[in-house]
């Protein structure tokens, strides 16, 4: 990248990946050398080295499943970006071609385990590497997940410290050679001012994860780290890519006018928490938002948002042994209905299935893994056929909801009969609560609701809408299932989009069905916090939106600038377009 020199003031140019002003002092965050031992094993020593093999394993195994139940406080397309590198890491540290290779070198050659780790991951990532066929960037980006994971054994082997921030001083520009992912997770936003890499871009994961962190960074300025002395002021702005070192006056105050710009910008967001959602002719729309941790229940008071959409059960089963009971689950519930004075909350039972790892609940999970876990045993499939574990839940929920309104929704419905069997699950925990002592219950039974996120449910939605109590579809899962594309696939595939037309069309499938029978349809995926395809969703008659707390503003200021009869012009033309991408140039051209 291009480096220019005005006097003590040195201008370096990067790749901007998150957009804002970051002014601070400069520290680096400097990783640990990784010394690696290459002693050769006698035939006695490689029994007790393949089981300290399997020790460093199994901790780099706990250590990358806490990395990604961290990732649940991101946004969704972060997570969804993320989740699958973690979920590629750990499928290497399982029966994979790089552990038999590792343990073939300690078995067969004598190696060391670290020697064996270190020759084996470097052999992979170099055969990677020279494959042809797949673009370059693809081939560099699988042979550092190699690497990566045989830094990670490696240290776990040795038990030599990993990268920490936690020494580093509040509020200063954190600066490294390079971010992995795994680094980006354990940033605390709110520590720094600003980051900055000499190495890096815009496409990679650690750039996912900086943005969403909402930190302004800039990777790949090549040659600020050699320039920059430990404490030395720093402006990095994350808009341009430009990384000023010992800024001059002048540049100081042209970075903190830009810097109140935009926190004049925010606050102008910020004032729209007082005005309705609603359109320029109108039509009232309601947003809510998902809660995936409690502490985000701050950020969503001061989104301006009424109610959660989609209340993320999962964390109360993440980092445990064993699965949390009645009073713990309901005291969790009664602090967030209460939290929410009044306002609406949509609690799913369990997403969970053999697709996430999550320790208290394992022992429930076939012992051969699923050949497909996309398409087996998951959500309320998985629950029905555990019923101890919905009927916990669903006790938990119910004692919640007399203390605010609550509704239950069911994940990853398909057919009727999953309803039918969930509301008579909930019938009879509800009678049997109602025969205990001490207990306060609501006056009636809540609302129970189904996701909508398989094209089945939206083309069985006319029979659902007999069952079921409300709809909320899941643009995540329904772009996956209706395409038949995970998010993994590489980008340049482009299949999985949730504007391509036929999952547009299964959302107005849906909507209008539930309009013909009366019952509410939300939007909860990540589609609803696009504010550019608000619009879009208003036209195909969807009138709730649930989505990360702070993209609550955006949305609604997209919708006060609608009309309902454009947003209904603008549905019916993507309705009929031929491509998510001529369903971008309508949006666009509507934003014009």
């Amino acid at each position: 990248m291009k480096q220019t020199r005005r006097g003590k003031e040195q201008t370096f140019t990067g790749h901007p990946v998150s957009p804002g002003i970051g002014i601070g002092p400069v520290h680096e965050a400097l990783e640990p050398d990784l010394v690696v031992s290459t002693k050769k094993l006698t035939a006695a020593e490689v029994a007790p080295e393949l089981t300290r093999l399997e020790e460093a394993v199994s901790r780099s195994r706990h250590q990358l499943q806490k990395l990604k139940n961290r990732l649940a406080v991101l946004p969704e397309d972060s997570q969804a970006e993320i989740s699958p590198l973690m979920d590629v890491y750990l499928h290497m540290l399982g029966p994979s071609r790089l552990m038999r290779g590792i343990k073939a070198r300690i078995q067969e050659k004598h190696l060391c385990p670290e020697a064996a780790v270190h020759e084996e991951a470097e052999a992979q990532a170099e055969a990677i590497l020279a494959q042809p066929g797949e673009d370059k960037a693809g081939r560099n980006r699988r042979a550092e997940e190699v690497r990566e994971l045989g830094r990670r054994i490696l240290r776990n082997l040795t038990r030599q410290p990993f990268r920490s921030f936690t020494a580093l001083p509040q509020g200063s520009v954190l600066a490294a050679e390079d971010l992995r992912p795994a680094d980006a997770a354990l940033i605390q936003p709110t520590r720094f001012a600003g980051i900055m890499t000499t190495e890096g871009g815009v496409e990679g994961h650690t750039a996912v994860m900086l943005r969403a962190l909402g930190l302004p960074a800039v990777l790949g300025a090549d040659g600020v780290l050699d320039a920059a002395q430990p404490g030395s002021l720093v402006i990095v702005d994350g808009d341009t890519g430009e990384i000023i070192l010992n800024p001059t006056k002048a540049s100081l105050e042209a970075a903190r006018k830009k810097l109140s710009a935009q926190a004049r910008a925010r606050r102008a967001l910020a004032r729209l928490q007082r005005l309705p959602a609603t359109t320029k002719d109108g039509t009232p729309v309601e947003l809510q938002a998902n809660l995936e941790l409690p502490f985000e229940l701050a950020m969503i008071a001061e989104s301006g948002a009424h109610g959660i959409g989609l209340l993320r059960s999962e964390f109360m089963f993440m980092n445990r042994e064993v699965a949390p009971d009645e009073d713990t689950q309901a005291r969790i519930y009664q602090d967030i209905v209460e939290a929410m004075d009044g306002d609406p909350v949509t609690i799913r039972v369990l997403d969970w299935g053999s697709d996430k790892e999550v320790e208290a609940l394992s022992r429930y999970l076939p012992e051969t893994p699923e050949a497909n876990p996309a398409l087996g045993l998951r959500g309320i499939r998985l629950l029905l056929r555990y019923p101890a574990l919905l009927e916990t839940q669903l006790a938990a929920i119910l004692r919640a909801a007399a203390h605010g309104p609550v509704r239950i929704m069911l994940p990853m419905v398909s057919v009727a009969a999953e309803v039918q069997a969930a509301r008579e699950v909930l019938i009879r925990v509800w009678r049997r609560l109602k025969r205990r002592k001490n207990i306060t219950l609501p006056d009636s039974l809540p609302p129970l609701g189904i996701m909508v996120e398989t094209p089945a449910a939206a083309l069985a939605s006319p029979v659902l809408a007999q069952h079921a109590d409300f709809f909320s579809i899941g643009t995540n899962d329904l772009t996956m299932y209706t395409l038949a594309a995970d998010r993994s696939l590489p980008a340049g595939m482009k299949l999985y989009d949730p504007l391509e037309p036929a999952v547009l069309r299964l959302i107005h499938l849906t909507s209008s069905f539930a309009a013909q029978v009366g019952i509410q349809v939300s939007v909860c995926g990540e589609l609803a916090g696009r504010p550019h395809a608000a619009p879009l969703l208003l036209g195909l008659g969807i009138r709730q939106l649930s989505m990360h707390g702070n993209t609550v503003p955006l949305v609604k200021k997209a919708i006060r600038a609608s009309s309902l009869a454009a947003c209904q012009r603008l549905a019916a033309d993507a309705l009929a377009a031929p491509s998510a991408d001529a369903v971008r140039a309508l949006l666009a051209d509507a934003e014009a």
